[in-house]
């Protein structure tokens, strides 16, 4: 009777021990699957805090890279909600599975804002780039075009110059005669009047009209004959003996021009020097005995 009882009763206990076993057993590899959830949990809630952080950086990064004030203020109102979303987050614990997919979906939003806004800073970049090279561009050809222009300014000063220089008159075969009125004067003490001749040579390129002529004769001594008045050369006022206005053509032209002689001329060397438009146009030296 007592085996009867006995054998049923340790089937009872074994039994219930292999289902508290099993049940242990589960219990554990629950727990262990609970650990590795809550783990990922935690590394995905990680990894969405480096998003956030790498993003909120980003945007730091972007305000250098353009000078647009606007686009600044944006990014700059962008990254203070990255940084706040990213707050939120840290507050967060890796189970509150309904946090965690709002901020997932924010972090989605922001991504792609981000992205907007790279491409647009790309292009106003590639857009200055391109400026800046036609800017170069249009100061290098700005400074060829100036270079040439000094180049032509020179070039037509210098052509003035030679213009000027083309069209200044030439004094030639000049002659200086002693006068005892009518007749030449055979002793010095003998001069009542001093004769001055010239031509004016052709020069086409001179312009035609009314011209000065100044005559300027210095004896011996180095003084000038006085009775002509005076007239600019060279920034300095010059004392001259003869001056005669005369109608210039172009073409060859004599002159004649006569100083009385108020004192007894003396011997040795008289230059003669031939003034007209503020230039020399011609001097020669003589000789009376």
């Amino acid at each position: 009777m007592k085996k009867k009882i006995l054998i049923p009763l340790i089937l009872v206990i074994l039994v219930l021990a292999g289902g508290v076993a099993w049940l242990f057993k589960n219990l554990e590899e629950q727990k262990q699957v609970n650990r590795d959830m809550q783990e990922l949990a935690e590394l995905d809630k990680k990894e969405m805090e480096n998003e956030y952080e790498r993003f909120a950086l980003q945007y730091s990064e972007m305000k250098t890279q353009i000078n647009n004030d606007s686009i600044i203020a944006q990014l700059t109102e962008e990254q203070m909600r990255t940084q706040q979303l990213l707050a939120e987050l840290k507050e967060v614990k890796a189970n509150d599975a309904r946090e965690i997919t709002r901020l997932k979906k924010e972090l989605a939003t922001v991504r792609a804002v981000l992205r907007s806004y790279v491409l647009e800073i790309d292009s106003l970049n590639r857009l200055n780039e391109s400026l800046k090279q036609e800017n170069t561009r249009v100061k290098e050809e700005l400074s060829n075009r100036e270079t040439q222009i000094a180049g032509l300014s020179s070039e037509k000063a210098s052509l003035s110059e030679k213009v000027a220089i083309a069209a200044q008159l030439n004094a030639t075969n000049i002659q200086m005669r002693l006068k005892d009125g009518s007749r030449p004067a055979k002793k010095l003490k003998k001069c009542k009047t001093v004769e001055v001749t010239f031509t004016v040579a052709r020069n086409v390129t001179a312009s035609n009209g009314n011209r000065n002529f100044y005559v300027r004769i210095q004896n011996p001594g180095g003084n000038t004959l006085s009775g002509g008045g005076s007239f600019s050369y060279s920034g300095k006022t010059l004392e001259c003996t003869m001056k005669k206005m005369v109608e210039y053509t172009g073409e060859e032209t004599l002159v004649t021009m006569f100083w009385p002689v108020s004192s007894m001329m003396e011997s040795g060397d008289y230059r003669v020097s031939i003034f007209c438009d503020g230039q020399m146009i011609g001097s020669r030296t003589f000789s009376f005995e």
